[in-house]
């Protein structure tokens, strides 16, 4: 956890308006289909920050940010990625390509999506639907 969760203005100074913007539409969205707790954390070696949704112990996926840049991260087990294959033609290029080039590890398929407006977000929310149903009315 963060001992100080960074301001609107800090954000905007780190990753740039267009950006935040972006990131405040997608979280908006998360948080408009999904009951899950939000959580701050320091974004580790690349990144600044982190700002993860999670529920019962599981991640749904994460923001990221640092100077110039931020990322949504979603991580596709075996269910989901077999769900994807049979839906890929739904998603953009961008979003197959991503998938295609992400690593497979032992815990599933990590892909990270730069962020930087807010043309992908309707993907990013499907992308979510394929890992778990949303859980608000």
């Amino acid at each position: 956890m963060l001992e100080k969760i960074p301001s609107r203005e800090e954000m905007i100074s780190l990753i740039g308006e267009e950006a935040f913007s972006a990131w405040e539409a997608l979280c908006k969205k998360i948080e408009e289909a999904y009951d899950m707790d939000c959580l701050w954390n320091s974004g580790g070696k690349a990144w600044k920050y982190e700002y993860k949704y999670r529920r019962g112990g599981k991640t749904l996926c994460a923001l990221y940010a640092r100077e110039g840049c931020s990322g949504f991260m979603v991580i596709f087990g075996k269910a989901e990625q077999e769900k994807f294959e049979q839906n890929r033609q739904n998603f953009s290029p961008r979003i197959q390509e991503e998938y295609d080039s992400s690593t497979a590890y032992h815990d599933g398929k990590w892909m990270m999506f730069p962020v930087y407006d807010g043309s992908l977000i309707d993907e990013f929310l499907n992308l979510l639907m394929m890992k778990r149903r949303p859980n608000r009315k």
